[in-house]
């Protein structure tokens, strides 16, 4: 059998189409999901006593997202992963077909992993998920500083901690998380509804509120601002996986993949946005396998293992990778500048370099 090209580490490639990069991140999802589908035996899980009706969402769970085979399971649960960046980008992090993407911070939770990705390497000061403003500037801070690109990125999250790892008060980004209301645009009618559903919608998680409210102010953003680097943060995976329901985490990840669907669709209806625009998926920690699937952390090796997955018209369509050289999330802050023409890894020699393989068309 041949070996896919390897992939290698390169500087920024002078001729590139991209003008607008986005990032969204997944948090906690399981490579084993994205790859494999939903997992037949934990698909039969009805979870905890605390969430009502558990052998009723286990049923409807393997309604939607059982198939007879790994690639229908995984079609049905993430269709845009497996139509659209399948066929015209690329995929890194199915270990079944010898492809690797790892963390590399050592910690395996949240903001080691956040911090590792937006900044380029793991540092070991970043080492819980208390609020507290990162030490390290990001990639995102780094182009905000930059003329051309000042006033023209931004952040939003389902996480209050985003305000942190982006450090908000330093960096002066537009960010939005969490059930804080959006004031960075005029009040739209859109807008005053969403901004209404968050003071007003339950507060199951204290620091996080659920993705759509978030998800859909990131849409009236970027429909007013046309931002050029975008970060959006969905945290319900994690969230319902560390609750012990894999029925809701399923659909969390469905829905995660309908809404970066929905952010791509959008973009290539705008001028601004339309094959210009390169957008990577992609989570900020793994999890345990079996009975250990609903947690992470360093006492769980197999969570350091994640995926990532690349479109625009910058990278060549090599769909899934197969015998790879490994990825890690530290290289994307410096892929995402390379993207657009800057070199983040010379200005930031701690990061990692950028990733050649989607450089390159």
């Amino acid at each position: 059998m041949a070996l896919a090209p390897p992939c290698l580490n390169a500087q920024p490639v002078a001729a590139h189409k991209t003008q607008n990069v986005i990032i969204v991140m997944i948090d906690g999802m399981r490579w084993q999901e994205v790859f494999r589908g939903a997992d037949p035996k934990l698909l039969k899980t009805v979870g905890p006593d605390s969430l009502p009706n558990g052998k009723e969402r286990a049923e409807a769970a393997e309604k939607a997202y059982g198939r007879a085979t790994s690639a229908e399971a995984r079609a049905a649960l993430m269709p845009f992963l497996w139509g659209e960046v399948a066929a015209h980008g690329q995929l890194f992090g199915n270990r079944d077909l010898g492809s690797d993407s790892h963390v590399t911070n050592g910690f395996n939770f949240s903001y080691p992993g956040y911090s590792e990705t937006l900044v380029g390497w793991g540092d070991p000061r970043v080492n819980s998920n208390d609020n507290v403003p990162n030490p390290n500037v990001t990639v995102f801070e780094w182009l905000n500083q930059k003329p051309e690109f000042h006033g023209r990125v931004a952040a939003f999250g389902a996480w209050e901690t985003f305000d942190f790892v982006f450090n908000r008060q330093r960096s002066g980004l537009v960010t939005n998380s969490s059930y804080d209301v959006f004031t960075g645009m005029p009040e739209s009618p859109e807008l005053a509804l969403l901004n209404r559903l968050k003071k007003e919608t339950v507060h199951i998680w204290p620091d996080e509120i659920f993705d759509p409210p978030m998800f859909y102010t990131t849409l009236e953003y970027v429909k007013y601002a046309k931002p050029r680097v975008l970060f959006v943060g969905l945290g319900e995976t994690d969230e319902w996986a560390h609750a012990g329901s894999y029925a809701e985490y399923l659909a969390a990840a469905n829905r995660s993949d309908a809404y970066i669907a929905a952010l791509w669709k959008l973009m290539q209806s705008m001028p601004e946005y339309k094959d210009k625009t390169t957008l990577v998926a992609l989570p900020d920690h793994g999890r345990g396998e079996g009975p250990q699937w609903t947690d992470h952390g360093q006492k769980i090796p197999e969570s350091m293992q994640t995926w990532m997955a690349w479109i625009g018209p910058d990278t060549a369509g090599l769909g899934e990778r197969k015998n790879a050289r490994p990825v890690t999330e530290s290289e994307v802050a410096a892929t995402l500048a390379a993207l657009l023409g800057e070199d983040y890894h010379s200005a930031v020699p701690k990061s990692a370099a950028p990733i050649a393989d989607v450089l390159v068309k």
